[in-house]
């Protein structure tokens, strides 16, 4: 029994100073022509920094209606379906909760160290351990129990070594793996991981059938276009690239590089057509605030930039995108949803909710429709302080406003004169941080001295 885990929202909110009113609205986007933002290794204080500007409106309104602290260890991925959600942590034990209201339905437990990466897909659950390896697993539901059923691991102990060209080459990571996507139609895991490369494994044969050096520095996040194949993949070196299967073959071609800012990137959404807007977005979070988003053109496979998004005040942690709306989750304890509008030949993005809860980084997040056809959304997040919860976003439609006629200057004006709101960090994060910036100053200053 783990009932003692869960808190109510009354209990957090008496022993924390936090904002106490439940919808927040809204802040406009950073747009393409606005100053570029000091990366947050710059700033020397950022517990202390205040919130962007909100208004009065509310068409947005969320609470949240599970909460869960892990006080064995942080959480470091979430996977979300139709029916479940499954929490990963440095304990290696994977908890899973049924939606929409959360009561526990069991774990998966792995003896293979902390679960650094999820995807869920139906009633498989792929999952990256401590070992460096992945596992997949089939759940299913009895008396109201998850039972979960290890399929395999890849790669089996029994083929760590494949021979490709005349050598002889180790299938597996050398190194953490931070990301998992699957392609459905082809049954093709791809796993990306901090010794700079991606590996395509087949599912069915439980073996590796490409392993490519993919960036420079660790690769942070994958997400694949299910229509076409494309893997879109992001790292620390900056750069967010586009590789493409060589057709009828196993291996990978780099087809385009999309860079921007010098900044590492840490999160990748992909923003994928309807019957009515035919245009694909793809959105990348940076380490120092920014949220860039690239448009495909309608006529080839290329990717061009539409923009900045800015909001957040330190890096950006996690993506996900739900039809219109994007969700980012970052270092600075907020969860921002942008809405994407369409306007004239092109298209914009606002602000419309920031949610606040979390007294940490927001690590992970996943976000879904609620099956209840009440045009509600289930989003969830974990976070640095070892929390994870549950909110439900009411979605009413926006004021009337005709903003396709606004300017920037007076959208600034409709913002302006709001209350300003500090953002609440944990305290051990707070000492943390300060840590990290006394070394990087003392660092900064040794580097400086001709003696």
């Amino acid at each position: 029994m783990e009932s003692h885990l869960w808190t109510s929202i009354e209990e957090q909110t008496k022993s924390i100073d936090l904002p106490q009113n439940d919808a927040v609205l809204p802040d406009p986007i950073l747009f393409p022509t606005s100053p570029a933002r000091p990366s947050s290794a710059s700033v020397p204080i950022p517990w202390a920094m205040s919130s962007p500007p909100r208004t009065n409106q509310q068409p947005f309104v969320y609470h949240c209606i599970a909460s869960l602290h892990r006080p064995e260890g942080n959480i470091l991925s979430i996977a979300m379906t139709k029916e479940f959600i499954y929490v990963g942590s440095e304990s290696g034990r994977i908890q899973s909760w049924k939606l929409p209201e959360c009561p526990g339905v069991g774990f998966i437990k792995a003896s293979s160290g902390q679960v650094g990466a999820m995807f869920a897909c139906g009633r498989m659950v792929f999952s990256s351990h401590g070992d460096y390896r992945v596992r997949i697993w089939e759940v299913k539901m009895g008396n109201k129990r998850l039972k979960p059923k290890k399929i395999s691991t890849l790669p089996p102990k029994r083929s760590l070594f494949v021979v490709r060209n005349g050598r002889r080459q180790l299938q597996q990571h050398s190194d953490h793996i931070s990301c998992l996507a699957y392609n459905d139609s082809d049954k093709l895991l791809y796993t990306g991981s901090w010794d700079s490369t991606v590996k395509a494994w087949n599912i069915s044969e439980n073996r590796c059938v490409d392993s490519f050096v993919a960036h420079e520095g660790h690769v942070n996040a994958i997400v694949i276009n299910q229509e076409d194949g494309c893997v879109f993949t992001c790292s620390s070196d900056t750069s967010v690239k586009i590789w493409r299967r060589v057709y009828g073959e196993s291996s990978h071609i780099l087809t385009m590089i999309l860079k921007f800012q010098l900044s590492p990137v840490n999160a990748l959404a992909l923003s994928l057509p309807s019957s009515s807007k035919p245009c694909n977005f793809l959105y990348s979070g940076y380490s120092d605030g920014h949220i860039n988003f690239w448009e495909k053109e309608s006529s080839s496979s290329r990717y061009n930039h539409g923009g900045l998004l800015q909001g957040h005040h330190f890096a950006v942690l996690c993506l996900v995108t739900v039809k219109d709306l994007i969700l980012s989750g970052s270092e600075d304890t907020a969860i921002r949803i942008w809405k994407r509008e369409e306007r004239g030949n092109g298209y914009v993005h606002w602000c419309i909710s920031v949610i606040e809860g979390h007294h940490g980084p927001v690590r992970c997040l996943a976000a879904g429709m609620e099956m209840d056809n009440m045009g509600n959304m289930l989003v969830c997040s974990a976070s640095l302080d070892q929390s994870f919860k549950v909110w439900r976003v009411k979605l009413f439609p926006p004021p009337a406003m005709n903003r396709s006629e606004m300017n920037v200057e007076q959208l600034r004006k409709e913002i302006g004169g709001c209350e300003m709101n500090n953002p609440v960090l944990s305290p051990s994060w707070v000492e943390k941080r300060k840590l990290q910036f006394d070394d990087y100053y003392v660092s900064k200053n040794n580097n400086n001295n001709p003696f």
